[in-house]
This record gives C-alpha cells, sequence and structure tokens, in this order.
C-alpha cells in the first residue's frame, strides 16, 4: 500500500500552495503537474535534450573508419 500523509493546502495571493513533506520531495528544480479525474499528478520533470543523453555515454576510444567522400567540385555561379 503506498505511504499517505495529510497535508494542508495554503493560500498565497490568488494562488493555492501545498508544503511538500521532506519524505515525498523531488529532484531538480522543476516538475510537471496534471490533473488525472480529482487527483493532481506531480512529477519530476526529465531533461531529455541532447546534453542529457551524452552525459550518460561512455566516452568512445575507438578508430572510426576512412570514408571516402570528396567534397563536391566548386560551380561557377556567373
Amino acid at each position: 500500500m503506498p505511504y499517505l500523509r495529510r497535508v494542508k493546502l495554503l493560500r498565497s495571493g490568488p494562488r493555492q500552495v501545498i508544503r511538500i513533506p521532506v519524505e515525498f520531495e523531488l529532484p531538480g528544480e522543476e516538475a510537471v503537474m496534471h490533473r488525472e479525474g480529482d487527483r493532481l499528478v506531480i512529477e519530476p520533470l526529465r531533461k531529455r535534450g541532447l546534453l542529457a543523453l551524452l552525459k550518460t555515454m561512455e566516452p568512445f576510444d575507438g578508430d572510426f573508419p576512412e570514408i571516402n567522400d570528396p567534397p563536391p567540385a566548386a560551380e561557377n555561379i556567373f
């Protein structure tokens, strides 16, 4: 059974806020929130860009193959 904890809903100006207990803290500095019926789902924002992908990769120690691909011939545009 999932761990449940009662929390208070607060007001900060026109916004409703909630303090997240330490045992429910999310990693990072941003999250994504969406509604599923009467439930609010808050998930950590996962960065899926090229830099995030490159950080997960091991360095490549192999040799690259030679490629026979000469540059195209210069064309006279005048």
